[in-house]
């Protein structure tokens, strides 16, 4: 039972992080966006449909660099509580 509750302390940790630094990624990514201008993102769109994958990360940075500099939001997050 105490191993249990352990890992479950581990896991929120972690997620914990997981939330943190996606939140900081998000925020990297907004600043990204806007500094990119039309053309980039042309580029950047062509070069990626020339790699011929269709893994979901790809077409998920397909779409995004479709949108050009709009900004996709995530659903909100759950919160954590270290109980």
């Amino acid at each position: 039972m105490y191993a249990v509750r352990e890992e479950v302390e581990v896991l929120k940790e972690q997620i914990k992080e997981l939330y943190e630094r996606n939140s900081v990624l998000e925020r990297e990514n907004a600043v990204l966006k806007s500094l990119a201008n039309t053309e980039q993102l042309t580029q950047l769109t062509a070069q990626i449909s020339t790699l011929g994958s269709t893994s979901p990360q790809q077409t998920a940075v397909n779409a995004i660099l479709q949108e050009g500099s709009k900004l996709v939001a995530l659903p909100p997050q759950p919160n954590v509580s270290t109980a």
